[in-house]
């Protein structure tokens, strides 16, 4: 019974995390790989094996005011959370938004995530058709 609840919340866990330490922002912005999209640039490294990922929003004031700002955050983080079951464990990622995404829509921006997380091979080894449907 136990071995049972532990199972079924390790499945329901998150598997993301929060990322802000500036040293592991600067270390993925010149040693982690690239993925440059219309909307953002996403830079990802594979950490140590761990069993969750670690997600942090670049989103500079250039690209308007706080309201502004806070909603491309959302935008981004909405559309990373409905693959954020697919994806591989143990990897820090960085979104760097780009001028572009304040206008954008939201489907828009989901498919910008998609391909870029799809052409960074960030998927688990299941097929990615069920995800794009």
């Amino acid at each position: 019974m136990f071995v049972q609840t532990v199972l079924c919340l390790l499945k329901i866990m998150k598997k993301t995390y929060s990322l802000n330490q500036n040293t592991i922002f600067r270390r993925l912005y010149y040693k982690g790989q690239t993925v440059h999209s219309k909307f953002f640039t996403l830079y990802y490294k594979k950490s140590n094996n761990k069993p969750y990922n670690r997600l942090g929003f670049t989103v500079s004031t250039k690209l308007g005011k706080a309201v502004v700002r806070n909603r491309v955050r959302r935008l981004l983080y909405e559309s990373f959370r409905l693959y954020e079951q697919h994806l591989k464990t143990g990897y820090y990622m960085v979104i760097s938004a780009k001028h572009k995404i304040v206008g954008a829509d939201f489907y828009s921006v989901d498919q910008e995530v998609l391909r870029a997380l799809e052409k960074a091979d960030l998927f688990n080894n299941e097929k990615t058709d069920s995800i794009t449907d």
